[in-house]
């Protein structure tokens, strides 16, 4: 019997749409049990020394303090940024799951942050409402990086559309090869979390991004380890991304620091 040639072409297109669609496919879509509770101490190691007193913190510099584990970025009341705020999703996450907030919390997740300077947030550090905050996220490390894990498995969908579609397929393979091992997993959702999706106009110095669509984008299709791949083009995009930042921004001081955050993913999780 012949087959139609318009028929094939029909389903090749059909395959390709679900091959690049959200219902993808890999060993472990999710963390274990163990492995999410080693992710969440791993992620609060790396952002907030593993202390609760720096489960609030306003960095030098910046614009916006960042809290818990993942130090989730909260623009003070009637401002915004070129970062993408996620602290207000985390509160309605937990809300989600049945956590209280205090009810100063409830209001100024409508209103923004009540701190409004970095001095203003420094001076509140043993107020009722900081306290209150800090005792919030202290009870929460799970649901935080819960939190983390679940917008991550949108990330996929996003990339593939943000992407050239002569990129898309490449992108796919080298997100699903990486997500076939735990490490891999462990850096993907890291990555993400760090250093963004890498596709917001204002997230680039000189034209050039930095986040995950970069390093995928990156990736030799026929390295024959995966993980080490992206870890050697993270580097690489990051030491760019460093290069190409303007001088008073003072990159280079954090450098060190997300190159050894980078060459952890290696490690076992």
């Amino acid at each position: 019997m012949l087959i139609n040639s318009n028929w094939l072409l029909i389903v090749k297109i059909g395959l390709t749409a679900l091959l690049l669609s959200s219902h993808f496919a890999f060993a472990t879509s999710v963390l274990t049990d163990a492995q999410l509770n080693k992710f969440a101490e791993r992620l609060w190691q790396r952002e907030a020394g593993k202390s609760v007193a720096k489960l609030t913190s306003w960095n030098e510099g910046e614009a916006f303090p960042s809290l818990g584990i993942g130090h989730f970025i909260w623009y003070p009341a009637g401002t915004t940024g070129s970062y993408k705020e996620t602290f207000p999703e985390l509160l309605d996450f937990l809300q989600q799951h049945k956590v209280t907030l205090p009810s100063w919390l409830v209001q100024a997740r409508i209103n923004g942050c009540p701190w409004h300077t970095r001095q203003e947030f420094l001076a509140a550090q043993n107020s009722a409402q900081m306290n209150e905050l800090r005792s919030l996220l202290a009870n929460t490390i799970k649901l935080q990086a819960e939190f983390v894990v679940e917008r991550f498995l949108k990330t996929r969908d996003v990339l593939l559309a943000a992407a050239q579609r002569n990129e898309r397929g490449h992108i796919a393979r080298q997100f699903d090869k990486l997500a076939q091992s735990p490490q891999g997993l462990f850096a993907l959702i890291d990555y993400v979390h760090f250093k963004g999706e890498g596709t917001q106009p204002t997230e680039r110095h000189a034209g050039k991004g930095w986040g995950l669509l970069q390093v995928l984008q990156a990736m030799d299709d026929k390295a024959a380890d995966p993980l080490k791949e992206f870890i050697t083009q993270a580097k690489k995009i990051l030491e760019q991304r460093v290069t190409l930042s303007p001088v008073e921004k003072g990159e280079k001081r954090w450098l060190t620091g997300w190159l050894n955050r980078v060459a952890g993913y290696a490690d076992a999780l």
